[in-house]
């Protein structure tokens, strides 16, 4: 059996301020005509990535980007070719869009997706799409239970609709009280609550989810059968093991010097982003950051930051 390499291809996630993001129909003539998918092409040899995202969206579409984060990156093996995808999130760009290859395009928001069929390659990266730019974390034992949920629902009105409850130092009676009054809130403003390490009363509290710690993770070989997982890590083993298990996010830290982990070096952006290069999962960088620092982190291909002391709680 010949084995053909993957062929490599930037797509462009164009999104506007309102939070849709644009979806293109494949014309006829072209493999799996009539799905729908981001907007992209092929690399040409010797071109660099930023090159060619700048290229197809000129050929495609007739706009210039002006900003553009690199993001994700996935391989997906189809009937005709295996493919690697270069995710890119497009925020800022100019020009007047057109359908220069004939193909349909349909602004659309990520939890309310109503063009059918996807590109199979595709329908992963929606996911990863609806989450936030900042993953609160929950701090009692600095903050008080009661500031602890007025700083979770700030955040939630500022956008963010992720929340980790970790509290490591609660009785499991106190954290089973502090969690139901976390789902109450984040569920009254449509956000999502995950808890730290505890599957089981995750489950029985109804949570949206868990978040498995570094050591929790690498202890598994399959994937907890629940709805949305996180996990923790500090290294590229504990990266590749959360791909393989298909864990749907990471955090990645420390990234700067922080409280919580006051022995531990720092990785710094420049690692940051070569460990997360070319990764699968969406990845939050963790430790020592402030909503200033998101841009940072977004240049540096992440998701965004997770935070437990980085916002100001306003009453």
């Amino acid at each position: 059996m010949t084995y053909l390499p993957a062929i490599e291809v930037v797509v462009a996630v164009i999104t506007r301020s309102n939070g849709s993001f644009l979806l293109v129909r494949r014309p006829e003539g072209k493999p799996y005509a009539g799905y729908w998918e981001f907007p992209g092409g092929k690399i040409e040899p010797g071109e660099s990535r930023e090159h060619a995202l700048n290229r197809e969206l000129m050929e495609e579409l007739g706009i210039h980007i002006e900003l553009a984060y690199p993001w994700i990156a996935r391989v997906f093996t189809y009937a005709h070719a295996t493919v690697r995808l270069y995710f890119y999130k497009v925020v800022k760009w100019h020009g007047e869009l057109h359908a220069y290859e004939k193909q349909e395009l349909s602004w659309q928001f990520v939890d309310e997706v109503k063009v059918t069929p996807m590109l199979p390659a595709n329908v992963p990266v929606l996911r990863a799409l609806a989450l936030p730019a900042v993953y609160v974390i929950t701090n009692t034992a600095e903050l008080g239970v009661q500031a602890s949920l007025l700083q979770i629902e700030n955040f939630i009105k500022q956008g963010s609709r992720l929340v980790q409850i970790r509290e490591k130092k609660m009785t499991k009676d106190k954290l089973r009280v502090f969690a139901y009054e976390v789902v109450e809130l984040t569920r009254r403003h449509g956000a999502q609550a995950l808890l730290n390490d505890d599957i089981s009363l995750s489950k029985e509290i109804g949570m949206d989810g868990v978040h498995l710690s570094s050591v929790q993770l690498m202890d598994l070989s399959v994937r907890p059968n629940i709805s949305l997982c996180g996990a923790s890590c500090h290294n590229a083993e504990e990266l590749f093991h959360a791909e393989q298990l298909n864990i749907d996010f990471v955090v990645l830290g420390p990234v700067l010097p922080t409280l919580s982990h006051p022995g531990v070096a720092p990785l710094g952006w420049r690692k940051f982003a070569a460990l997360i290069r070319d990764y699968p999962l969406p990845v939050y960088a963790l430790g020592g950051l402030r909503l200033e620092d998101l841009t940072t982190a977004l240049e540096h291909g992440g998701q965004g930051i997770a935070m437990m002391r980085g916002g100001k709680v306003e009453s």
